[in-house]
């Protein structure tokens, strides 16, 4: 295809993906609210299990205009998370045509693993680790008395769903590891002995890594660096198998340019399989 060819059909899958993202964002945000209770669910159980004291817990927001702008960050990242599928679906469309057959196997299963390792690590998140950093804090409160005064949780709206989306977010990409390793394995980037003779720089940078992007507290850290320290040492071994294959692969390729050459030089296109 000549080049403008390609960019209209790049339009044509932008334009799928953000018209979707669109149409999703609006039905979510009518169920922003509920959406948000959902989020909130993990503070909510720890807090009503260690209050002594007959006053709920609640959220609270300083500003105006800070409930609905949270609500329209709650419906776009969950209309983004709905529209993934898509989004790779017409990623896949555009690239597919321009691999060969092994390629698409081999490419076809990471589109589909990166949202389920996404999932997997948001739910980490929602179920385990918000729940360990939350009690954790918690623990600074004070009753107060004896001229001293109490110390108390008053969260913010916006405050509160800028954390979990952080933790979310910081969890979901570091579940991406074995695919990004996995792919620059695939294509000669990395290697399995370049990755295990780096093991200990990348343990160092991993929980710095973590110290960035989690609470500063040792669980959360701990529970973010561990994982990700597992994640690269299945790179590891995914980057291997795909080291035995390559050469296997390197065989079709040269074998379906032939392929390609022989159609063009009898002046007959080549069967597609």
């Amino acid at each position: 295809m000549p080049l403008l060819d390609h960019l209209i059909e790049l339009r044509q899958r932008m334009l799928w993906s953000v018209g979707s993202l669109l149409l999703m964002f609006l039905v979510c945000f009518f169920f922003a609210e509920y959406v948000f209770d959902f989020l909130a669910q993990p503070l909510a159980d720890v807090l009503l299990d260690g209050r002594e004291d007959s006053r709920p817990p609640r959220l609270i927001f300083t500003n105006l205009t800070e409930v609905f702008f949270t609500y329209v960050k709650v419906a776009f990242f969950a209309a983004a998370f709905i529209c993934c599928p898509i989004f790779l679906v017409q990623l896949w469309l555009f690239v597919a045509p321009g691999l060969y057959k092994h390629e698409k196997s081999a490419f076809a299963p990471f589109l589909a693993a990166t949202p389920v390792l996404f999932f997997v690590g948001g739910s980490l998140v929602y179920f385990i680790i918000f729940p360990l950093v939350v009690e954790f804090f918690i623990a600074f409160e004070t009753t107060g008395g004896n001229g001293n005064l109490p110390i108390e949780l008053e969260q913010r709206v916006s405050e509160y769903f800028s954390l979990m989306m952080k933790l979310i977010f910081a969890f979901g990409l570091c579940f991406q590891l074995p695919v990004i390793m996995t792919l620059l394995a695939r294509v000669g980037l990395a290697t399995s002995k370049g990755m295990a003779a780096k093991r200990k720089y990348a343990i160092v940078g991993v929980f710095i890594f973590a110290a960035i992007f989690t609470p500063p507290d040792p669980i959360s850290q701990l529970s973010l660096a561990i994982p990700i320290i597992i994640l690269y040492e299945i790179s590891i071994y995914m980057a291997k198998i795909v080291e035995k294959r390559r050469p296997k692969d390197e065989y079709d390729d040269l074998d379906d340019d032939a392929d390609e050459d022989g159609g063009e030089e009898d002046g007959t296109t080549p069967a597609k399989t």
